[in-house]
């Protein structure tokens, strides 16, 4: 066991968090984009990685949701207390959901190409 004054993170982790820190307030986007642009196809990976985030919210994991516009995962749920407090996170932040799904699709952030 390896012991850490700060939190433990993988390479793939870090790479992950740097590109959702890139997320403006205001915004969200998807598992699929964060995979894409970070060269990684599995988007569920992507998904284990912000559920793992120790620096959340100023790692703004909650800016992210699923391609169909839904909420998606949350702390390791997908529904609940947890969802609800992404929900009122996006929303203090001005991004509205009416029945779990995205309202304004203007809203997703798309990384710019590289």
């Amino acid at each position: 066991m390896t012991l850490c004054s700060t939190p433990c993170v993988t390479v793939f982790q870090k790479r992950v968090y740097e590109a959702v820190s890139q997320v403006p307030v205001g915004r969200v986007t998807t598992y699929k984009l964060l995979g894409e642009h970070i060269g990684c196809g599995c988007y569920r990976a992507v998904g284990q990685a912000l559920r793992r985030n120790p620096w959340a919210p100023h790692v703004p994991c909650h800016r992210v949701i699923a391609s169909d516009g839904t909420l998606g995962g949350f702390a390791g749920g997908r529904d609940g207390a947890e969802i609800e407090r992404k929900q009122k996170l996006l929303a203090s932040e001005g991004v509205e959901f009416s029945d779990g799904t995205l309202v304004d699709p203007a809203r997703i952030f798309r990384f710019e190409s590289e």
